[in-house]
C-alpha cells in the first residue's frame, strides 16, 4: 500500500486547499471533515501520519471499546485560531509529534511533515539514487541535482519503483501490477502517459536520457550505455515554484 496521509479538518477551504497541494507534494491524501470519518479512515486503511485537532489525537492515542488501529501513528495538531501556549501543551500531553498553530505557512507544514515522517522511520531504507536522480521514500520526495521535482502520488511511485533497480528493464505488466495494483491488465495506456509525463519532468530538471522505453518489454530509468547529465553549474538553476502565502484561518492568501 502507499504512503498516506490522513487530514482531519473540518473546515471545507482549509481542507480542500491541503489536500490539493500535498497531492501537488506527492502524498496520497485522506480528508475527512468529521471525527468519526476519520478514525474509520484510520482503522481500514492505515495512514503514515495523521493531521488532526487536539480531541481527535487524544481519542486516537487512547483508543475505543471495539476499535482497532494503529495507536502510535505520527500525529501532528493542527491548533485552533485561538489557542494559545497552554492548548499547545495539551497537545503534547495528549500523545502529538508535533504541533502547528494557525494561521501557518504551508510551506512550513510541509517541512514539519517530512521531519516527523523521517523521525518516525530511522530503519527504512529511505533513500534511493539512481545517477542524478534521488527518491526519499520516507518524505515522498523526488529530487534531480539536489533539486525538487514536483511530482503528483503515482508519477513518483512509478519513478520509486524503478529506482530500485535503475538499469533493471520492467515489464509493463509488472508495472502495472506493483504500481497501481492492476489484476486484469488488458488495454490500457496508463503505464504509458505517466511515463511519459515523468520523462518529462525529470528531464527538464537535468536529468537527461530517463524512463527508457524498452520496446516490447517495459521502461528502465537508466540506459547503462547513455551517462546522466551532470549538474547544472552554478547560477543557472531554475526558478523556484513560487512560496504560498500563509493559511488565514483557514483560507489561502491569495486562493
Amino acid at each position: 500500500m502507499n504512503s498516506a496521509l490522513l487530514l482531519a479538518e473540518p473546515e471545507p477551504s482549509t481542507r480542500e486547499f491541503l489536500q490539493r497541494h500535498l497531492a501537488d507534494d506527492g502524498f496520497d491524501v485522506l480528508g475527512a471533515e468529521a471525527d468519526r470519518e476519520a478514525l474509520e479512515l484510520l482503522e481500514r486503511l492505515k495512514p503514515s501520519l495523521v493531521l488532526s485537532s487536539p480531541e481527535l489525537c487524544r481519542r486516537l492515542r487512547e483508543g475505543e471499546p471495539g476499535r482497532s488501529w494503529d495507536r502510535e501513528v505520527p500525529v501532528i495538531v493542527l491548533g485552533g485560531t485561538e489557542a494559545d501556549s497552554v492548548d499547545r501543551v495539551r497537545a503534547f500531553d495528549r500523545g502529538c509529534d508535533d504541533y502547528v498553530p494557525r494561521p501557518f505557512h504551508y510551506d512550513e507544514l510541509l517541512a514539519r511533515i517530512r521531519a516527523v515522517l523521517r523521525r518516525a522511520s530511522p530503519s527504512l531504507r529511505d533513500r534511493l539514487e539512481a545517477g542524478p536522480i534521488a527518491v526519499d521514500l520516507v518524505t515522498r520526495r523526488a529530487t534531480v541535482h539536489g533539486r525538487t521535482v514536483a511530482l503528483p502520488a503515482k508519477e513518483y511511485d512509478l519513478l520509486a519503483k524503478l529506482a530500485t533497480e535503475p538499469e533493471r528493464a520492467f515489464t509493463k505488466e509488472q508495472l502495472l501490477r506493483e504500481v497501481w495494483g492492476y489484476v486484469a491488465l488488458g488495454r490500457t495506456r496508463t503505464l504509458d502517459s505517466h511515463s511519459s509525463r515523468l520523462r518529462r519532468k525529470l528531464r527538464q530538471a537535468g536529468a537527461g536520457p530517463c524512463v527508457v522505453n524498452i520496446w516490447g518489454v517495459g521502461y528502465r530509468l537508466l540506459d547503462p550505455e547513455r551517462p546522466p547529465s551532470p549538474a547544472l553549474p552554478t547560477g543557472s538553476e531554475r526558478t523556484p515554484r513560487p512560496s504560498r502565502d500563509v493559511l488565514q484561518v483557514g483560507v489561502a492568501s491569495g486562493e
